[in-house]
């Protein structure tokens, strides 16, 4: 077992977020929380990478409790995130964007063992805009650095959040590519997604999440095959 959430209680002030929420993520697997907006995915997955701390449960990564560490730590320990926002610096280039992250790394084990080439195959584009300025990016370039300043890195667990969210469809198909070609560099995928139909080709299993529940565990396809789960998730 790569990572593990167990009994998970998040609260916003007195409003309660997430309720018992447990899931678990195998090595070398994708695996998709699926629910509509404000369901609760995105408050699994910051409190998966430490921005959110919950009031009770265990938050398990490579056998170890990392529920109160630092997101620092979390990440140094092989844990990376993207988030829906993306977080780009509009007045730095794409190559320094990259390198952010890798301050973090640069005097770990977790370093030596980074190629970025090993990314430009994953995003052959990001190539040419290393040294395009942040403000100058659209959506999905965004997202391309956004998920490529994460596997920066080196993770063994990668969160993304909403990744495939204002995308074309032409961008749609690009990104389910990339995150097969991640899964086959041996990074394991925790992804938050509103969309079944993607889900159904990127990810091995689904959770979906409702009013910060986990109401289902399966595969995308049962979900397609599935009236009454399909209206949990909007689809």
């Amino acid at each position: 077992m790569l990572a593990e959430v167990k009994d998970l209680d998040f609260y916003i002030d007195s409003i309660q977020i997430l309720r018992s929420v447990s899931l678990k993520v195998e090595e070398g697997e994708i695996v998709c929380l699926l629910g509509r907006n404000g369901a609760g995915k995105s408050s699994i997955i910051k409190s998966i990478i430490g921005l959110y701390s919950p009031k009770s449960g265990k938050i398990i990564f490579k056998d170890k409790d990392i529920t109160n560490l630092s997101p620092r730590k979390r990440v140094l320990l092989g844990l990376a995130y993207s988030p829906e926002d993306m977080r780009i610096f509009s007045e730095l280039t794409v190559e320094e964007n990259i390198n952010l992250s890798t301050w973090i790394t640069n005097k770990t084990e977790r370093v030596k063992d980074f190629n970025m080439e090993k990314i430009f195959n994953v995003f052959p584009e990001i190539k040419k805009l290393l040294k395009r300025k942040g403000l100058y990016l659209s959506g999905g370039e965004k997202k391309m650095v956004s998920i490529t300043r994460a596997l920066a890195l080196n993770p063994a667990l990668l969160l993304l959040d909403e990744s495939f969210e204002g995308l074309a469809p032409i961008v749609v198909s690009r990104f389910m590519d990339a995150l097969k070609r991640i899964k086959d560099l041996g990074i394991t995928i925790l992804l938050a997604e509103s969309n079944v139909r993607i889900a159904s080709q990127v990810a091995d299993r689904s959770y979906i999440v409702e009013r910060g529940e986990i109401v289902f565990k399966g595969t995308p396809g049962e979900i397609l095959e599935n009236e009454k789960l399909l209206k949990l998730v909007g689809r």
